[in-house]
C-alpha cells in the first residue's frame, strides 16, 4: 500500500523493455494515500496480476459541471416575480374606470413606467413626419356652423351685461364667419348668453387649420375643478367625472386641464384642499378658482395667494402671455417651461386659457399648433394672461351644452370645432384627468 510521499502507484501491467508501444496498455494514476479519505479501502495489486476493474469517480465531475437545469429554474422563477407585478400593473391599467382607448391606456402605462423616451421619441417622430400642409383652405366638415347672431340687446328691464370684442385675425382673406362671435349653447334665466365662440385660422402660413375660440363672462357663470382618476389621483374628491345629472341643467361648458401633475411643474389645488404631493409652486402658470365660483388665469403668489377666497388651482408651466406681451423664449425649446413632450415648435393639438384686461375667460384649442402660435391666437383674442393647458388630439377637448329634455340630465354637448376627436359625451363618463366644469350662475 503506498504510504506517505510515495510516488503514485501505476495500475495495469508492467511494462517491460520490449514495451515500445504504450498506446496498447491504459495507464492510470491513483491518488496520493494522502488525499485519500479515512476508512476508504485501497486495493492491493500484486506484481504481474491485473488489476481490478475501477469504476470512475463521479464526483469530480459533478462539482466542475454548470448547473443549467438550477440556473434555468431560477432564471424562470426571477423572471415570473418580475412579470407578475408588470402584468398586475399593466392589467389594472387596461381594466380601470375611463373612455380611453386600449392604445391610449398603453401609451400612459408606459410613459409612466419608464418608457418615457420611447413615447417622446415615437410621437416627434409621427409629428416631425405628418405635418400639416401649406396654404389650401379648410375644408367644410371642419369649420363651426355658423347662424346669424340674435339680438342679444337687453330689454330696458334687464342690466347690460358685457359681449366680446372682435378677434383680429392672423390670416387672410377672411373666411365667412371667421373672427365673429356668436352665441352658443345655454342662455341665463335673463334670456341673455352664457357662452360665446369662433374660429379663426391660427397663421397665414397653414391656412387650412381652424383654432376654436370661446369666451367666457365670469360674472355670469362658475367654474369649478374636477378631479380625475389618476389625475390628481387620491381619494376624498367630490367633484369627479362623471358630471352628475342633478347638476347638468346649470352645466355651460367644460373643458380640459393641463399636462399630467408629473409634466406640469406644478401643484394641484381642489375642492379648497391641496393634492398630497402636489404642492402649488410660487411663479407658476396657473388657472385660479375662487370660492364665489369667478376665475382668473395668472401667475401663482403674485396674482393670487393662498387663502380662504381660494377654492381651485391647476397650474402648468409659464405664462404665455403676462402684461398683454408673449413670453420672449417661445420659441426656445425649454422642457422647464414649455414641457416633457413634444418640442415647442413642433405643429400638434394644443389649448390654452386666458383672461383679458375685464377679466373675461377666453378658450382656445386646434391642430397645428406651436407653442408660439397658440399664443398668438390668444393674444389675437385679447388676452393680457395666458397659459398653456394640455396638448395632443386625445387630450384636447371643449363642449358647449344644449338643453335637451330627452336624454338624461337633459344636456347634450357639442365640440368647439368639429375635428376634436374626443366624444361630445366626454365628461358624462369616468375620466383619468382632471378638468374644468362651467355652470350658470344661479343669479343671472
Amino acid at each position: 500500500m503506498a504510504g506517505p510521499g510515495d510516488a503514485p502507484t501505476i495500475v495495469g501491467p508492467v511494462p517491460t523493455p520490449d514495451d515500445t508501444a504504450p498506446d496498447d496498455t491504459a495507464l492510470a494514476t491513483t491518488t496520493p494515500a494522502e488525499a485519500i479519505e479515512p476508512g476508504t479501502a485501497v486495493a492491493q495489486t500484486a506484481p504481474g496480476e491485473a488489476a481490478p476493474a475501477q469504476t470512475p469517480s463521479t464526483r469530480g465531475s459533478r462539482m466542475g459541471r454548470v448547473p443549467w437545469r438550477w440556473i434555468g429554474r431560477t432564471v424562470a422563477v426571477g423572471v415570473a416575480l418580475f412579470l407578475v407585478p408588470v402584468a398586475w400593473s399593466y392589467g389594472h391599467a387596461l381594466t380601470r374606470p375611463t373612455d380611453e382607448s386600449v392604445g391610449i391606456r398603453t401609451t400612459e402605462w408606459m410613459r409612466d413606467h419608464g418608457g418615457r423616451g420611447i413615447v417622446v421619441w415615437a410621437e416627434t417622430f409621427w409629428y416631425d413626419h405628418h405635418q400639416p400642409k401649406k396654404g389650401g383652405v379648410p375644408a367644410l366638415s371642419a369649420l363651426p356652423k355658423v347662424t346669424t347672431p340674435p339680438d342679444t340687446t337687453p330689454p330696458s328691464t334687464v342690466a347690460p351685461v358685457d359681449t366680446p370684442t372682435p378677434v383680429r385675425l392672423l390670416a387672410s382673406p377672411a373666411l365667412p364667419g371667421e373672427g365673429q362671435w356668436q352665441p352658443t349653447g345655454r342662455t341665463g334665466a335673463d334670456g341673455l348668453p352664457l357662452l360665446y365662440t369662433t374660429f379663426i385660422r391660427p397663421d397665414p402660413i397653414h391656412t387650412s387649420l381652424v383654432t376654436g375660440l370661446a369666451w367666457m363672462d365670469p360674472t355670469r357663470v362658475n367654474v369649478d375643478l374636477y378631479s380625475g382618476y389618476d389625475e390628481p389621483g387620491g381619494k376624498g374628491w367630490t367633484l369627479t367625472a362623471p358630471i352628475q345629472d342633478a347638476v347638468r341643467p346649470a352645466l355651460v361648458a367644460a373643458f380640459n386641464s393641463g399636462f399630467k401633475l408629473a409634466d406640469s411643474r406644478g401643484g394641484y389645488m381642489a375642492e379648497g384642499r391641496v393634492a398630497p404631493g402636489h404642492p402649488l409652486v410660487p411663479g407658476r402658470a396657473a388657472l385660479i378658482v375662487r370660492t364665489d365660483g369667478s376665475v382668473t388665469v395668472g401667475m401663482w403668489g403674485r396674482d393670487a395667494v393662498a387663502g380662504p377666497d381660494i377654492r381651485a388651482v391647476r397650474e402648468n408651466l409659464q405664462l404665455l402671455i403676462d402684461g398683454g406681451r408673449e413670453a420672449s423664449d417661445l420659441d426656445v425649446n425649454s422642457l422647464a417651461n414649455w414641457g416633457w413632450t413634444v418640442k415647442n415648435a413642433t405643429l400638434v393639438w394644443r389649448s390654452g386659457v386666458g383672461v383679458d384686461a375685464k377679466g373675461h375667460l377666453i378658450y382656445a384649442a386646434g391642430n397645428g399648433l406651436s407653442v408660439h402660435s397658440l399664443a398668438d391666437v390668444l393674444l389675437a383674442a385679447g388676452c393680457v394672461r395666458a397659459m398653456e393647458l394640455d396638448i395632443n388630439s386625445e387630450w384636447v377637448s371643449f363642449l358647449s351644452y344644449a338643453s335637451d329634455p330627452s336624454v338624461p340630465g337633459g344636456a347634450v354637448g357639442t365640440k368647439l370645432i368639429p375635428d376634436m376627436r374626443t366624444s361630445s359625451s366626454k365628461y358624462f363618463g369616468a375620466s383619468d384627468r382632471d378638468f374644468f366644469a362651467v355652470f350658470a350662475r344661479a343669479d343671472v
